[in-house]
Order: C-alpha cells, then structure tokens, then sequence
C-alpha cells in the first residue's frame, strides 16, 4: 500500500545573484541569502543564471546589453553542486523547472534574488498560475535599480500572489 502521507519538501530558488546585477543597491543580498542557505531549512537548493545574447528582445528591444559576457553571467554565491538553471527570459518556469520540481516531489518554492520587480516578480506570479506554492522571502530580494522599484513589486506581489505569500 502506497503511504499516502505527503512530506513537504522545499525548496529555496536563488534568482540572478549574477555579477551583472550586483551593485551598491544589491550588494547586500548575497550576505543576506548566505545566512538563509546556513539555516538548512530547505530540502533543496536551485539557483538561476540569466543568459542574453545580441538576438535577445532584452538587447534589440530593450537595448539591454548585461549579462553578455561570462563574467557578467557568474553568480557569486558558491552554488557547490546545486543545480543551476540558465534562461533567457524573465521566469524560471519552464519545463526543465517543472520536470525538476515534479521529480523531486518538491511542493513548496521560496524564491530570493535579483531584481524583485522583473524575474522574482515574473517566476513568482508564473509559479502562482502553476498552482504551485509561492513564498518570496522579502529581505532577501532587491532591485538593482533601486530599493524604490523593490518596493513597488513587493507591493504588486502581494496583491498578484497574495500578501501571506511574502514572508
């Protein structure tokens, strides 16, 4: 007879802690997401690395030219052997996430990182409309275009994922 007692693994999901994004705004995180890692609390660890390129929207569109080259892509947090997930869009989910999380029976995802008001706001809400549970640890997550644009998206998540969601 299968056990039908549902454990609840969980997951810490570190967005974008990239070179590129680490600035006088942002330098505190990694620090911040070291100590969070350091209380073993989660079941697994995953981190992102975002990848543009010149074909990108980011670069034609948005004349946005980060995160090009290899050291502007290095996270700067020891990631040991925790797995990485490289995109090129704002959202982690994708199908290599949700195969991850569906072999791993992992029904809890916290999210931290860089930047709160585009890929922690974007994987946030698509982890939301995936029926998946969603929690964005605040003080671990920061704009680097400012502590302003944090909090807007801190404020757009509580109301997009609910405010009990962001802890």
């Amino acid at each position: 007879m299968k056990n039908t007692l549902m454990t609840n693994k969980k997951l810490l999901l570190i967005i974008d802690v990239q070179n590129n994004f680490i600035n006088h705004n942002t330098k505190n995180i990694p620090l911040k997401i070291k100590k969070l890692i350091k209380k073993n609390k989660f079941d697994y660890i995953a981190y992102t690395k975002f990848i543009n390129d010149i074909n990108s929207r980011f670069y034609k569109v948005l004349n946005y030219k980060g995160c090009i080259r290899d050291y502007d892509r290095k996270i700067v947090l020891d990631t040991g052997d925790n797995k990485i997930f490289n995109k090129k869009i704002y959202s982690a989910v994708n199908d290599e996430f949700k195969t991850y999380i569906k072999e791993n029976d992992i029904n809890s995802i916290f999210l931290c990182g860089i930047d709160t008001d585009a890929c922690v706001l974007k994987t946030a809400v698509d982890l939301f409309e995936n029926n998946i549970d969603v929690k964005v640890i605040e003080h671990c997550c920061m704009s680097h275009s400012g502590k302003k644009y944090h909090n807007y998206a801190i404020k757009m998540l509580k109301k997009l994922i609910g405010k009990d969601n962001i802890i």
